[in-house]
């Protein structure tokens, strides 16, 4: 498995905030604490080892004994959650959603850049424990984002009435789309491996949170990931005066409110990710997970549904904190507040909208974690780099818009000079000296000049988009083979890792494909990674 890489920025995919943060530059300095390299993160070392309870400590081992009774996990992932206990182990996190069968690829570089991370810094770092974890989002209640995944280009969808926190979803109707992959997925032996895990995960697990869990355990067991649901009445013991702050004095609301304020008046070119609600919780129930709206003094579920008074509130909050939901401006605080973290990884957009939360954090007096942007990757098979050699394409050409791809080829293969360049320069040159002239007569006459100027420049743009026209209509079956082969590594014009599943290339790589990707990617790189796969 050969590398290449390309930077972020060139690739076109990723958010100017998001390459400012990744250049470090000046302002973007201000919404973040340490900076994700091995000097940052021997700094978030320091401060979290001052800032992290024991008492946290035994608690989140225990809660984690006890979801892992049913599992069979490995040595060395038991091993990481009694290490918990202890005031040298640290956590490096990725969260995400209970996607069906993982969703898009982008979700084991995910937690590949943890595993890698993890152990990097431990390596770096004697004396300290590091424990890569993966916090599964199954509060969340948006099922139709995690009820399919694509299999080389068709959709598979589970067809199920939902509400409610996703993790909690029975898995009925799960044999349908079992009965779909069977037959995508063929007879091979990698086939019947995938077949097996699926049926494992989602035919005999309870709820989406088991399944996801057994799943995620089964391909990644062998390298300690530790796998959290903060689902938890334990677990919420300790975030209840945060919550507190947030519901009842608006903190959250205040303080990333001001920060968004801050960056739009910085930069126009910013988007704002998401925004805070003066309440960053939802009500949770069996079936029901519901936004809570305060109206004079009084509290209640999607404005309709009276729930408390202040005082009933406070007490329900402290009494049942499992039913108390944080949304993605409230849930980074609760991570924070009860892993001993010193890094979170995330895709693109969630580090922007972590980037909207450091005054949060610093208010509610809980460190702010490193912020570090998953591996990104390409994985291109043999035959495919075959065939970029033979049209003479480099890795950044793949990454250009197809038109644009198109015409810069085409102007480079044909054997005709298609570009205008020169042409263009000498007609301005004319036109200086007709403009020098002009200057000498009426204002009329120098309008003419400049009329006649855009007139011929137009003519001349014209005349090489027709000319480049009848280059492509030559060369049609080069530009058929370019758009082919971007087609297929970028399919519906977006990132490969944003749409493909890991199911089609585990069927050709088999048990291989996950330890060559961990060997291959370097989370600390910085770059995109293009592998070349053997």
């Amino acid at each position: 498995m050969d590398v290449d890489c390309i930077s972020f920025r060139s690739t076109g995919f990723f958010s100017k905030l998001i390459l400012d943060y990744l250049d470090q530059e000046e302002f973007v300095a201000s919404l973040y604490s340490n900076f994700p390299n091995l000097d940052g993160i021997k700094n978030q070392i320091k401060e979290k080892e001052n800032h992290f309870p024991a008492a946290n400590r035994e608690v989140l081992s225990c809660v984690l004994e006890k979801q892992y009774k049913n599992i069979k996990a490995s040595k060395s992932t038991m091993q990481n959650i009694d290490a918990l206990k202890e005031t040298k182990t640290f956590t490096i996190v990725t969260g995400h959603q209970l996607n069906l069968f993982t969703g898009p690829l982008y979700f084991l570089y995910k937690i590949i850049s943890t595993i890698n991370l993890a152990k990097k810094i431990e390596e770096e770092n004697p004396g300290y424990k590091i424990v890569p974890v993966y916090w599964m989002a199954t509060e969340d209640h948006d099922f139709e984002e995690i009820n399919y995944f694509n299999f080389r280009g068709k959709k598979i969808q589970w067809n199920k009435e939902a509400s409610g926190a996703v993790g909690k979803l029975n898995t009925d109707g799960l044999e349908e789309v079992f009965a779909i992959l069977e037959k995508e997925l063929g007879t091979s032996k990698n086939a019947s491996y995938l077949k097996e895990v699926f049926k494992n995960a989602y035919l005999k697990q309870d709820t989406l949170t088991e399944a996801t869990r057994y799943l995620v355990n089964e391909f990644f067991k062998e390298y300690g990931l530790v796998i959290v649901d903060g689902d938890s009445k334990e677990l919420k013991q300790n975030l209840i005066p945060y919550a507190k702050k947030d519901i009842l004095d608006t903190i959250a609301f205040k303080e990333v409110s001001k920060t968004i304020e801050h960056i739009q008046q910085t930069s126009n070119q910013y988007t704002i990710q998401v925004n805070p609600r003066e309440i960053n919780y939802f009500y949770l129930l069996e079936g029901v997970r519901e936004r809570i709206i305060e109206k004079e003094g009084l509290f209640y579920i999607n404005n309709t549904e009276l729930l408390f008074s202040k005082e009933e509130l406070e007490k329900e909050l402290n009494t049942y904190p499992e039913r108390f939901s944080p949304n993605v401006i409230a849930r980074p605080l609760y991570q924070e507040v009860i892993l001993p973290n010193l890094c979170y990884i995330g895709g693109g957009g969630e580090i922007a909208y972590w980037l909207e939360l450091k005054n949060m954090f610093k208010a509610m007096e809980v460190p702010f974690p490193t912020l570090l942007l998953r591996n990104s990757v390409l994985l291109m098979k043999g035959k495919q780099k075959n065939k970029m050699d033979k049209m003479n394409l480099s890795i950044p050409d793949l990454f250009l818009k197809q038109n644009s791809l198109i015409n810069k080829k085409i102007r480079e293969i044909s054997n005709i000079n298609i570009d205008f360049t020169e042409q263009r320069n000498h007609l301005q040159e004319q036109f200086a000296n007709m403009y020098s002239l002009a200057e000498q007569t009426d204002k009329s006459f120098l309008g003419a000049v400049k009329a006649q100027e855009i007139k011929q420049l137009k003519g001349l743009d014209a005349l090489e988009k027709r000319l480049l026209k009848a280059q492509k209509i030559k060369l049609k079956d080069h530009v058929i083979r370019m758009s082919d082969l971007q087609n297929e590594l970028f399919p519906n014009h977006s990132l490969q890792e944003r749409n493909a599943n890991f199911s089609e290339f585990y069927l050709e790589y088999g048990e291989e494909l996950i330890p060559k990707l961990i060997s291959k990617l370097n989370p600390l790189l910085g770059n995109f990674s293009v592998l070349v796969m053997d």
